[in-house]
């Protein structure tokens, strides 16, 4: 069987979830986002910890959004760049009928990226 012609035929459920977290993560991260995974290592509680620094971007923004403090907000920001993560905020609540964000995390963060990004 040619696997050019089934894309599933090699699809592994197992790894589904792992595919999901590291999704987009094209580059790797550097030093300074993965030291701030560390130090935020508890809201990914069920990534095993050598696998956390290689979390995808979209997966750190939408954490820190949702269950992160100001401070660690600020700081994402000054990593990454408000621009980057407004763009990866608007790709994951797109014209989706479902978000993983709350309606009230959601309702301000469009608020706020649309007034500064």
């Amino acid at each position: 069987m040619d696997n050019h012609f089934f894309p599933l035929a090699n699809f592994n459920i197992r790894s589904r979830k792992k595919r999901t977290l590291m999704a987009n993560n094209i580059t790797t991260n550097n030093e300074e986002l993965k030291h701030f995974i560390k130090q935020h290592s508890p809201l990914w509680w069920w990534v095993p910890e050598p696998a956390k620094e290689n979390l995808s971007l979209s997966a750190v923004v939408e954490a820190l959004l949702i269950y992160g403090s100001i401070e660690d907000i600020k700081n994402l920001f000054g990593i990454v760049g408000i621009k980057k993560v407004a763009a990866i905020f608007y790709k994951s609540t797109g014209d989706r009928q479902r978000s993983n964000y709350p309606p009230e995390i959601l309702n301000f963060f469009t608020l706020y990226f649309k007034r500064h990004a």
